[in-house]
């Protein structure tokens, strides 16, 4: 029963049930063909065969087969013993969870060329609101009262995110292996600055929103400024995590740890250079 539920799972996506079926009819295919066929980008179908992994092979000749896992998974789907209502895609979990991690959006960077205007806007309005704010961007932190001129705190905040584009392409191939679909990558990468880019409009509200309040006090200013900090740190690495995924085609789980090394390097390097003193 319980595997029985993990292959219904699995199959709730449209685009899985897809390859189960073209695998179970032609044995075995190629990347290049198998990609033509669902008319997918190659993030995309990676993701979906790093999804099946439990369940497909590679023979001599690098083409995808089923193996016997699969197979079983093959004879569910074609002795229609999927439920009807697994026929609606709940890729990413439920619709909270989706635009927690902007599925709708980076799914659209199959075609990256469509979003990534968004995705150099999501820059250049972090980059100006770190000048106008004077916070010293860091990647995942800033630093207050920066004696640096405006026009070198948005460059170093482009620059921030362009090294994290670099990083995680690197370690997606020391990691997983994956290469290519660069621009995809980098216009998910940019989409994934969202909450710190927003960031320093929301510090420059917080001393106007509580006074509205009728809340005063130095400290209570601060600490209200770090909690959101911190809450957009968390949302941030988790885009990241989606970025990687899309861009990259590579389960959630991967995508996590690529995040979580790019979010430790961080913080390793800023000890080092005595920020956090």
């Amino acid at each position: 029963m319980e595997e029985l539920s993990r292959y219904y799972a699995l199959l709730k996506d449209p685009t899985r049930r897809k390859i189960v079926e073209i695998l179970g009819e032609q044995e075995k295919i190629g990347f290049k063909e198998l990609r033509e066929t669902l008319g997918l980008g190659v993030g995309t179908v990676y993701y979906h065969l790093d999804m099946l992994s439990d369940f497909i092979e590679q023979d001599k000749q690098r083409k995808y087969r089923l193996n016997a896992k699969g197979q079983m998974l093959y004879r569910v789907l074609k002795d229609g013993n999927v439920p009807a209502s697994l026929g609606i895609s709940e890729t990413l979990g439920p619709r909270t969870a989706k635009w927690l991690f902007l599925s709708p959006l980076f799914a659209l960077t199959v075609k990256p060329l469509r979003l990534l205007p968004v995705s150099a806007a999501i820059l250049v309005l972090g980059a100006f609101g770190a000048s106008l704010a004077r916070l010293e961007p860091a990647l995942f932190f800033y630093f207050e009262y920066s004696v640096r001129s405006p026009t070198s705190i948005m460059v170093l905040f482009i620059f921030n995110w362009v090294g994290l584009f670099l990083f995680t392409e690197a370690l997606s191939y020391t990691f997983f292996k994956r290469v290519g679909n660069d621009l995809q990558l980098f216009t998910c990468v940019g989409l994934a600055a969202l909450p710190m880019a927003v960031f320093p409009y929301v510090y420059m509200a917080v001393p106007n929103l509580l006074e509205t309040l009728n809340l005063y006090g130095w400290e209570l200013m601060e600490t209200v400024r770090e909690i959101i900090l911190v809450i957009f740190q968390i949302w941030s690495t988790l885009l990241v995590s989606a970025a990687v995924c899309h861009g990259k085609g590579l389960r959630l789980d991967k995508g996590i740890i690529i995040s979580l090394t790019a979010l430790y390097l961080n913080i390793a390097v800023l000890f080092m250079l005595g920020r956090f003193t």
